[in-house]
């Protein structure tokens, strides 16, 4: 299985290949959705990335802010789900 930084990487390079942003502005806390680099719809985007790439379920009561702001949340909750 993916290391924590295999994980983080794959998580990051999704992020700028869907979003065409600059590789330094997007660190492992930058808030992703504060900074504008994803919005409401870009988020639908993601989980669907994160339940194809990594074959985990998100529920609606999982869609919160804290489980999505950054790359270190995104990770934390993937690996709660795995």
């Amino acid at each position: 299985m993916n290391t924590v930084t295999e994980k983080k990487d794959i998580i990051r390079k999704y992020i700028i290949e869907s979003t065409f942003d600059d590789v330094e502005k997007i660190k492992d806390d930058t808030l992703i959705f504060e900074e504008g680099i994803l919005d409401s719809m870009g988020l639908l985007f993601l989980i669907e990335f994160l339940n194809e790439e990594f074959k985990i379920n998100t529920s609606d009561e999982e869609l919160v802010a804290e489980n999505f702001q950054s790359i270190n949340s995104i990770l934390t909750f993937i690996e709660s789900k795995m």
